[in-house]
């Protein structure tokens, strides 16, 4: 082990789903998620990461139209220290009846546990995309229904899906979250039905619920995808939307009603059921 490492703070003012699926695609190593942003830890500097971040966020700005405010903080640290401050960041969460918790806490006596240990793949139960999927999990997932998780990232919501009792498919178009999910799954002891790399589109079921926590511009493209996996009467369930992005979702989806809409800080994520009027 080296005597040193680097840590590297990223802060962002917006877009984080969209910077999280830049570092997963780009980073060799792990990377921790924050409230405003990321943590990444190399044994080499970061410099080329740095300036990675920085073109992505020049060329998504020019693309949105907007400004999105980056900070990038890299500090020499020594090795000594750094499992040890890792694990002390990383803390369990209560979401509705689900505990979330890396494998070195203690799980609940009380909950229902998931154990996650934060690795490539988005998706630890912090982000509020993340958690309001799984209330909407909580809720409405019953026992023995069937579930399609699209975009599955850590496998995070298809693993709470099948601790309820569901059976679950799940797909992502990124290898390394689907290798991630099918860990994870082992973790927990639970088994997904079907499990592959690629889209929606390749599912040989329909479902009762279909979970997308994705991002805006994706729900969009893949809406006719989604419907066509859906059982009638399913339950739709997008998540990954920017507040200020909800009326652009939902005019790809106007055959279906709102049956509940979950807000958290300047994140949405809706629970649709087709509208048969």
């Amino acid at each position: 082990m080296q005597e040193h490492y680097f840590e590297l703070v990223v802060k962002l003012s917006s877009h984080h789903l969209l910077f999280s699926d830049f570092l997963s695609d780009t980073l060799p190593v792990g990377f921790e998620e924050t409230d405003d942003g990321f943590i990444i830890r190399s044994e080499e500097e970061l410099d080329t990461i740095v300036w990675g971040l920085e073109q992505f966020a020049e060329a998504l700005q020019k693309a949105l139209g907007q400004e999105i405010e980056l900070e990038c903080t890299q500090t020499k640290l020594k090795n000594s220290d750094w499992v040890a401050e890792y694990q002390n960041s990383i803390q369990p969460l209560q979401v509705d009846k689900f505990y979330i918790h890396p494998t070195w806490n203690e799980p609940s006596k009380d909950l229902i546990n998931i154990a996650i240990d934060p690795a490539l793949a988005f998706g630890t139960g912090h982000h509020p995309t993340t958690a309001s999927s799984l209330r909407a999990i909580a809720k409405y997932v019953k026992k023995d229904d069937k579930v399609l998780d699209v975009g599955c990232g850590s496998g995070i919501l298809g693993v709470g899906a099948l601790k309820l009792g569901a059976s679950v498919d799940a797909c992502d178009t990124d290898r390394v979250c689907v290798d991630n999910t099918r860990v994870n799954a082992e973790l927990n002891s639970v088994e997904f039905d079907n499990l592959w790399e690629g889209s929606c589109s390749l599912a040989n079921s329909s479902y009762d619920i279909v979970v997308a926590n994705i991002v805006a511009d994706v729900l969009t493209f893949i809406a006719n995808d989604l419907k066509s996996v859906l059982k009638d009467n399913g339950i739709l369930v997008l998540s990954g939307i920017l507040d200020k992005y909800e009326e652009k979702v939902l005019k790809f989806y106007k055959d279906f009603e709102i049956i509940e809409k979950i807000a958290q800080d300047e994140w949405v994520t809706l629970i649709l059921k087709q509208d048969k009027k």
